[in-house]
């Protein structure tokens, strides 16, 4: 028996909740972040922070659509579990270092620009 259709389906419902709430907690929190560097820029901080969430969904929806072309054929419930999780926790760790390395790049760039103004 082939389980890949129910391997999709469980792997996109956990992918866009997982997508979907780290989203919203980023979005919420970076607001914050970003007023900090840019103080008394407000409306820049939230306009930045809103093309951060598209630039996040965007990335991580189609490395999620692009992950389902090449999955192998399951053959087995074992490996059905086995494959979802190697393929959520290979896009967790992307998540991850993509958030950081925004941090990064925000805190440098704007230090860079207040320091040159």
């Amino acid at each position: 028996m082939n389980y890949n259709i129910t391997a999709y389906s469980i792997f996109i419902i956990i992918i866009v909740f997982i997508i979907v709430v780290v989203g919203k907690i980023c979005y919420r929190n970076g607001n914050i972040f970003v007023a900090e560097l840019i103080p008394d820029h407000l409306e820049l901080c939230q306009q930045i922070n809103k093309t951060l969430l598209v630039g996040y969904y965007l990335v991580n929806i189609g490395y999620a659509t692009m992950t389902l072309a090449d999955w192998e054929t399951i053959n087995s419930l074992n490996q059905l579990v086995e494959v979802i999780a190697i393929k959520i926790s290979i896009i967790i760790s992307i998540l991850s270092v993509l958030h950081y390395l925004n941090i990064i790049i925000l805190t440098t760039s704007i230090q860079k620009l207040i320091k040159s103004h």
